[in-house]
């Protein structure tokens, strides 16, 4: 493990040994008392994710809070976030408390306001994270205000087109978003980020030896005080 800045940095071969890694940082984190842990959907995780749920680490007792999820889509959705949390962690690890925010709940105000005050009365103790393409954590695209809060988001086109392949088609694919913000991110005790091959290598550069900037809106976590990044040597190669 390297030091770069506030950052602890490990740099693994390929993803599934990435999921050991992750695993040990979940471990250590329940050890000294986590109570509460935000999670994060995506592929980036699931390596994470069946390490844990082949451990005999348990949950039962805690509280998990998700980042994000798409508006329109129902927890039973199969691509609905809720979904993928109870297929890929929740059906194995069942937690006490399990929040995701309420994708059929169109009142922006009235959903973001209460998700946000779930979480002031939950502290995330360790946060999940993982990385997109420009930078992008949750669903806070470059642009975003360091001390934005839960909030809906507007995709992008790329975001959407991206996700076309999981829908029947093009017009089923959700529009908005509900996701943390990067304040709200912040305020966890501590972060674990991945980034898992060389499409992310240069957003992984700018955001450990770039400037802290919202045009690179993972670069704030440099502000924060523990954070723990997981990459793969792919995605490590444009580190200096």
């Amino acid at each position: 493990m390297t030091q770069l800045q506030n950052m602890h940095v490990q740099i693994v071969k390929d993803p599934a040994a990435g999921g050991v890694a992750g695993f040990k940082v979940f471990q250590q984190a329940l050890a000294a008392g986590a109570k509460v842990f935000g999670l994060a959907t995506g592929s980036t995780p699931i390596s994470i994710y069946d390490q844990l749920t082949a451990s005999d680490l348990d949950f039962s007792q805690l509280t998990s809070i998700n980042l994000d999820e798409y508006v329109g889509l129902g927890s039973d959705h199969p691509q609905s976030y809720r979904y993928f949390m109870q297929h890929h962690l929740f059906n194995a690890k069942p937690f006490a408390h399990s929040y995701v925010p309420d994708g059929l709940n169109t009142d922006a105000d009235t959903e973001t306001k209460r998700y946000e005050s779930i979480i002031a009365a939950n502290p995330i103790d360790l946060q999940l994270l993982g990385l997109g393409r420009n930078g992008h954590v949750g669903f806070n695209e470059p642009g975003t205000a360091p001390q934005s809060t839960t909030h809906k988001v507007a995709l992008t086109p790329s975001t959407i087109a991206a996700n076309a392949r999981f829908f029947d088609n093009a017009d089923e694919v959700p529009r908005y978003a509900y996701s943390m913000g990067i304040g709200t991110i912040l305020k966890a005790k501590q972060i674990l980020i991945v980034a898992y091959g060389a499409e992310k290598a240069a957003a992984v550069a700018a955001m450990l030896q770039g400037p802290v900037t919202a045009d690179v809106p993972a670069s704030f976590l440099q502000t924060h005080p523990n954070v723990t990044v997981i990459l793969d040597e792919q995605a490590a190669s444009q580190l200096k």
